[in-house]
């Protein structure tokens, strides 16, 4: 078995983001790495979107950005003006084309489908794999999408809808997000903010053609992706092992609120990078803090208890200013605006989860 300096066990989103990091910060030209990833071949099957609220390396990735957007619960619509954070999109084909492009240059990585192909003996590991990433009965961002094509210009392409809950609940939270590319093509997604026990919230399909033709109205149109993903909304109690960090949502980098991960993913690349020479001894990177993680368990308490309340409650949040929500989102919020977004919820029943 080879043996080598680094390994990436899962050659996904976090494990390809921290090994291109390292190969254009020239960190890999002396020191060789093993990438453990059991896919056959890459091709856009994610998508991944956010607030722009710092720089990446992946720009030439983006689908789309937007600069305004809405949410809305039956009989109300806001709209929120995002001009300086735009909301970008990440079309994953191309991020693993740039990447595995990039890393084909540099005979000093290779791929793996097998960890027992490779000796991990005297190996710094780092790992997106996580022990207790399957537990149905916690809680759980799940979804489903159709990216859909139509022969007339059906939807307006400069503004999106985070959240639409005018829809069928079924005692959980549930909303809709589209995200339209053009006037002729439109990412259209279910969300479920629930446990993974209740099979009657995934029939997806069902739901996606329902919206799609009855709420939008379209009735022409043409399936040309889909995706279906679920999201971890509880801390995944990994080991922590000597010589090896984990990465991605396995080290922590999902905010457990909103699910937001790819952002997070890039700052902690930047600072393996950045230490990679003395990683052993450095501290554990923490990008989301003891407020946040604090702040997010109320709210996942509340969200668990009162999943009748969760739209007026999203709802609210966005009455705020477009700065404060977004930066409360990204991780980024000073004390002033994580007061003015706590000053929006509704008292009582955050106190009773917090007493």
């Amino acid at each position: 078995m080879r043996e080598f300096d680094y390994i990436i066990i899962g050659g996904g989103c976090a494990g390809l983001s921290l090994a291109y990091e390292l190969e254009i910060n020239q960190k890999l030209k002396d020191k060789s790495l093993a990438i453990i990833e059991p896919r056959e071949e890459y091709k856009r099957d994610k998508t991944w979107s956010f607030w722009k609220v710092i720089d990446h390396n992946f720009e030439d990735c983006v689908k789309k950005s937007w600069d305004n957007f809405t949410i809305n619960i039956p009989g109300n619509t806001k709209h929120i003006e995002c001009k300086n954070t735009p909301y970008q999109t990440i079309d994953s084909g191309l991020f693993y084309l740039k990447i595995i492009n990039t890393l084909k240059k540099n005979k000093n990585i290779n791929f793996f489908k097998n960890i027992n192909e490779v000796d991990i003996k005297d190996s710094f590991i780092f790992n997106s794999l996580s022990d207790n990433h399957y537990d149905k009965s916690n809680l759980w961002q799940h979804f489903s999408g159709f990216e859909i094509e139509t022969d007339k210009d059906l939807f307006d392409d400069k503004i999106f809808n985070l959240m639409d809950f005018d829809c069928d609940q079924k005692n959980s939270v549930h909303f809709f997000y589209t995200l339209p590319f053009s006037k002729k093509k439109a990412l259209i997604e279910t969300t479920w903010l629930s446990d993974l026990n209740n099979n009657s919230l995934q029939d997806y399909e069902k739901q996606l053609k329902d919206y799609i033709e009855n709420h939008l109205n379209i009735k022409k149109y043409k399936i040309s992706f889909t995706e279906t993903g679920a999201i971890p909304l509880f801390d995944l109690r990994n080991e922590q092992k000597i010589n090896q960090i984990n990465i991605g949502t396995a080290g922590g980098m999902t905010r457990l609120s909103t699910g937001y991960t790819f952002l997070n993913i890039q700052e902690h690349s930047k600072y393996i990078t950045k230490n990679i020479e003395n990683i052993k001894n450095h501290k554990k990177f923490t990008i989301i803090t003891k407020k946040y993680k604090y702040l997010d368990n109320i709210f996942l308490k509340v969200l668990k208890k009162n999943p009748e309340k969760m739209s007026k409650i999203f709802f609210k949040m966005f009455l705020s200013s477009p700065s404060t929500v977004i930066n409360f989102l990204s991780n980024k919020s000073n004390f002033f605006e994580d007061i003015a977004i706590i000053s929006k919820m509704p008292k009582w029943t955050f106190i009773k989860e917090i007493i």
